[in-house]
């Protein structure tokens, strides 16, 4: 049995940072890049792919709303097309990166609100996926699991990782309890690691009421900017080896 981890990175700006990315690039299989308009900025990106095509991670974009006052957390409205510029721009930008550094683009994991508002939206999930599809069809799409995004990337030829939340609480329909809702973010490893080990075995997961819905994942995020988040990740990381659990790349383990 074989699980990726990946983790958003390069989301520093100037001379603000965020999360220790050299420390989890040591941990993650699959790091998404942020691509400069939710966060990062060119430095940062260089910085990023050049650490993560040191330490053999794949290297996946992490786009998001043109929104770094509130760190693409807020959802914004775009047409269609409008919104797949967006991501094309977000993508090349990555890719000018990845290309001089000698390392392929392998996915895309769209960030915060996009990556909510994907999960629900046809038309969004249909922009993304087409945008997507139209630079590289060989790129994987990172997302939820039964998601608008999922259905509208496979309908666009696209591969799909379906991703878990160790760290955050899911509510009965298979979505992330919003962030600021009482429980909706685990700070207990331990409590992390088995809620890992079930999704990755059992293909389930318990909700926030204490139900039981089925989840196959094919990676897991771990979160980089929650504080002590590389010790975190690292005692995820062993909970899952000791469980006999092989930690690698998606790309290495998706049927093409």
């Amino acid at each position: 049995m074989h699980i990726d981890l990946n983790c958003d990175l390069g989301e520093s700006f100037g001379r603000y940072t965020l999360g220790d990315d050299s420390a989890m690039l040591r941990i993650v299989t699959s790091a998404n890049v942020a691509c400069g308009l939710h966060a990062g900025d060119p430095l940062v990106m260089q910085a990023t792919v050049a650490q993560a095509a040191a330490h053999s991670v794949a290297i996946g974009a992490h786009p998001g709303y043109p929104d770094r006052q509130g760190f693409g957390r807020r959802a914004m409205h775009f047409a269609p097309e409008e919104l797949s510029a967006f991501i094309l721009y977000q993508l090349g930008a990555l890719q000018a990166f990845t290309q001089t550094a000698g390392v392929p683009l392998t996915h895309v994991k769209p960030h915060g609100a996009l990556y909510n508002v994907a999960a629900r939206d046809d038309n969004t999930a249909a922009a993304i996926a087409l945008a997507i599809a139209a630079l590289d069809p060989a790129l994987i799409v990172v997302t939820q699991p039964g998601s608008a995004l999922e259905l509208a990337a496979r309908a666009a030829g696209l591969r799909v990782a379906r991703e878990g939340f160790a760290d955050r609480a899911y509510q009965a329909d298979g979505s992330l309890v919003p962030r600021n809702a009482p429980g909706a973010v685990i700070h207990d490893p331990e409590k992390a690691a088995a809620r890992a080990i079930r999704m990755a075995r059992q293909g389930e997961v318990e909700t926030i009421d204490g139900g039981i819905i089925p989840l196959r994942i094919d990676t897991l995020c771990v979160h980089g900017d929650t504080p002590g988040a590389p010790a975190i990740a690292a005692q995820l990381r062993a909970a899952l080896e000791d469980a006999g659990i092989v930690i690698a790349p998606f790309t290495q383990t998706l049927v093409p």
